[in-house]
């Protein structure tokens, strides 16, 4: 049985480590993390027993937000349980001048939420993160949140990398069910700025910004301050309307230092512009919020990605943010080692693979200077409800990432994955094509893949993933264009293209390869790409040859390794499961430095 406890929550301070949104920050909040009340409902009893409403204690504890399939959960139950419960008892004194906003960085997959028995919403979606005003609801005193989740067991749900059958098989590995990243509260003024766009013009030197506000009940100000290392840049404001619920803005980003008169933000130079928002009542300040930005631009031209309109050669590893002890759950020092370690071996960018990142992670690479290609994890059904929810979800990823400067590229969908049969399926090419539209629609400042690695349709890149372990078979790939309207490898069965598409131009990069497995244990449950090698030299060797390769082709604009670390039986990281370094850092970089981001080191 339950230990009941009731916590006083404390205001706490702000920190990069802890603070679950970074780029916009207030300067209190209240941590929900740590010890619920939790329990399985497999007859799905809860709701018609009105589980959320009663005074017993649930039947066990649970530590917030590791999924109860992990051990940092302290739960560790490798079984399926599709319908989970929450509680946690605290103490408020509530305030008559605060809305009080209950957040939620990610729940997977359904989620229903209540406050002292009161319904207060629902979200679908495991990857994304939402919030509820509880203003209402709470009361001064003892308060409780209670939390249904489902996630059943469904090709229809996006799940990425979450295995749907009863074992771990191929390169799916343990699901995650439940609350997996960050819970906490914040109280803001009853007149507060809810969201913020901020979409950098290059070309003009500018910064352009939209703030979604809450219905104004009285006439505000919205203003904006940017700085550049201490220094004050400028500031810009206008008056918002009763009853208005968004505001338009443009913010001068010149400057008079040095030479020149922006600061750009490249991973070899990751400038970030601070920027202080500010909501005005009555003449008085009512709400403030603490944000940065980096300007930066990305397109394609002539078959070449720019990046502040430099060619941007790419080199990515693939990050599909697994923790041993934890799933997809890592606290702050766990991704800011990892991405250290990206940086230590040379590369300029992670590709997050079939799960969306923690906000902390891309806040990371903004400031360590990595690129981030973002993707849409996969279902792996074709149907009305999987595209629903496939079109809900991506919508809700474009919305998170939007003002990180280090995102440049959005996946949509990987290896036709839910797709199966879009080579020549007419729906199905729709489906993906409604996608990178939706993207475009929303976001026209990034790039846009709609079906990673082969069987293309509408794309800003063409990606293939080829797993050839032999280097001279990989060179003679690649060796004429006309590789581009065939196969992604010689091996392969899938084309390119799907069946009423052709290559346009787009840049060409190697968006997965390598995948060289070597782990510890040499056991048959461990596997990666290729003839497996015996020693770290064999490894290295293989990783120097295919990589070569792959630079030395000009027609080739970037490439990303598989993969960062290994993740339970997959053994093809460069980390292993506790990632540390499997190989000499150094070495790796070597490899990686034969070519510059924007051309060649000959040595």
């Amino acid at each position: 049985m339950a230990i009941k406890t009731t916590y006083v929550l404390q205001k706490r301070a702000s920190t990069e480590e802890e603070y679950p949104r970074p780029q916009f920050k207030r300067t209190e909040w209240y941590d929900l993390n740590g010890e619920w009340q939790f329990e399985f409902d497999d007859e799905d009893r809860g709701e018609p027993e009105k589980l959320f409403n009663q005074k017993k204690d649930l039947m066990q504890t649970i530590q917030v937000p590791y999924a109860y399939q992990s051990k940092k959960s302290g739960v560790e139950v490798d079984e399926n349980h599709e319908v989970v419960w929450y509680k946690r008892e605290f103490h408020w004194e509530k305030n008559t001048d605060k809305n009080l906003l209950l957040h939620f960085e990610a729940v997977d997959y359904h989620t229903k939420v209540w406050v002292n028995g009161e319904f207060i919403g629902e979200h679908e979606g495991g990857h994304t993160p939402f919030s509820f005003s509880i203003t209402n609801a709470i009361c001064n005193g003892e308060n409780t949140i209670v939390v249904r989740a489902e996630d059943q067991n469904s090709v229809e749900q996006p799940v990425g990398k979450q295995s749907w059958k009863g074992d771990n098989f191929l390169c799916w590995y343990s699901r995650t069910t439940g609350i997996w990243q960050s819970v906490w509260l914040e109280e803001v003024p009853l007149q507060y700025i809810e969201d913020v766009k901020m979409t950098p013009r290059v070309e003009e030197g500018r910064l352009s910004i939209e703030a979604s506000l809450p219905r104004q009940k009285k006439k505000a100000y919205f203003e904006a301050n940017v700085y550049f290392k201490g220094e004050w840049i400028d500031t810009v404001g206008v008056w918002v309307k009763e009853n208005q619920t968004s505001v338009e803005l443009t913010a001068n980003v010149e400057s008079d230092q040095a030479d020149f008169r922006v600061f750009y933000w490249t991973p070899d130079t990751p400038n970030l512009y601070d920027v202080m928002f500010q909501l005005f009542v009555d003449q008085e300040i009512v709400d403030t919020v603490e944000s940065y930005f980096g300007m930066r631009s990305i397109e394609v031209q002539e078959g070449r990605i720019l990046l502040n309109r430099d060619t941007f050669y790419q080199k990515l590893i693939l990050d599909q943010g697994y923790y041993n002890d934890s799933l997809m759950t890592g606290n702050y020092e766990q991704m800011e080692s990892d991405l250290l370690k990206v940086k230590e071996m040379g590369f300029n960018g992670v590709r997050r693979h079939q799960t969306i990142a923690d906000r902390r992670y891309l806040a990371l690479c903004d400031e360590l200077g990595l690129v981030v290609w973002a993707e849409m994890p996969s279902s792996f059904k074709f149907s009305s409800t999987s595209m629903f929810r496939m079109m809900n979800e991506t919508r809700e990823m474009v919305q998170k990432h939007y003002n990180h400067p280090s995102v440049i590229i959005y996946t949509l969908m990987n290896e036709s994955w839910g797709v199966n049969e879009i080579y020549h399926r007419e729906d199905q090419q729709a489906f993906v094509n409604a996608l990178y539209y939706q993207t475009k629609a929303q976001d026209p400042s990034r790039l846009v893949v709609g079906n990673d690695g082969w069987e293309h349709t509408l794309t800003d890149i063409l990606t293939i993933h080829d797993y050839n372990s032999d280097a001279e078979s990989l060179r003679n790939s690649y060796e004429k264009m006309d590789f581009v309207n065939g196969s992604p490898s010689k091996t392969s069965r899938k084309q390119n293209y799907a069946k009423g598409y052709a290559y346009r131009g787009e840049p060409i990069m190697i968006s997965e390869y390598g995948g060289i497995a070597y782990g510890n244990e040499q056991s048959d449950v461990e596997w990666g790409y290729g003839n497996r090698p015996q020693t770290e030299e064999e490894v290295l060797e293989r990783l120097e040859a295919l990589t070569k390769v792959i630079m030395e082709n000009d027609a080739i604009q970037g490439f990303c390794y598989t993969q960062l670390t290994d993740v339970e039986q997959e053994v093809n990281g460069l980390l292993d499961h506790h990632h540390d370094y499997k190989f000499d850092p150094k070495k790796i970089k070597k490899i990686l430095l034969s070519r510059q981001s924007n051309g060649f080191i000959f040595e």
